[in-house]
């Protein structure tokens, strides 16, 4: 059992940066967390709050982009958003300043692969299962770029784990970072 029971983030704050319609923020909020979840798209937020609403929820939805962050929060995260804004490297450093002292900053991003071009664009965009257009991968980003512009941000990086998808599975965490992965980082 957790320390603090079944609410382990009760009395932290966390940010999703791009939270859609509030997928990682509600079940955030469900831990504990006091939660601010962002988006550029106001049909997101619109969403999002009836939602929340309809769950008894009271997360902070906000209109806007990384700049909408306010203060310092223990978890930032940001999921499969950084390979769709203008300027990915003002983005992270936005994300990596909104992280408190002894906090997380989670990423996930597509890697830039051809094994990403043929999953997330030929089958997934191919299938109809992504809406046509959604990515372009000549955005995709390389772990090694994400981790230099973290760091360019003063953060730690503690951890790199791949997403990988199989016909049997689906999504699952790897060590194979070819397709998608996740960045943690920390402020010492």
């Amino acid at each position: 059992m957790y320390e603090r029971g079944l609410r382990p983030l009760a009395g932290r704050s966390a940010a999703d940066v791009g939270c859609g319609a509030g997928l990682l923020a509600e079940p955030l909020a469900r831990l504990g967390a006091r939660v601010t979840g962002i988006d550029a798209a106001p049909e997101n937020i619109a969403a999002a709050r009836e939602h929340a609403a309809g769950q008894r929820l009271e997360i902070d939805y906000r209109a806007g982009g990384a700049e909408a962050l306010a203060g310092r929060h223990d978890l930032v995260t940001s999921m499969e958003v950084v390979e769709h804004v203008a300027d990915p490297k003002a983005f992270v450093a936005a994300l990596a300043a909104a992280v408190a002292d002894d906090g997380l900053l989670i990423v996930s991003t597509p890697n830039r692969t051809a094994w990403s071009r043929l999953i997330m664009i030929g089958i997934g965009e191919g299938m109809g299962r992504i809406p046509k257009g959604t990515h372009d991968w000549e955005r995709f980003i390389a772990p090694d770029e994400l981790k230099a512009m973290v760091r360019l941000g003063g953060l730690e990086i503690v951890d790199v784990t791949g997403l990988g998808w199989s016909p049997a599975r689906g999504f699952a965490l790897t060590d194979d970072v070819s397709l998608n992965y996740l960045v943690t980082a920390k402020r010492n």
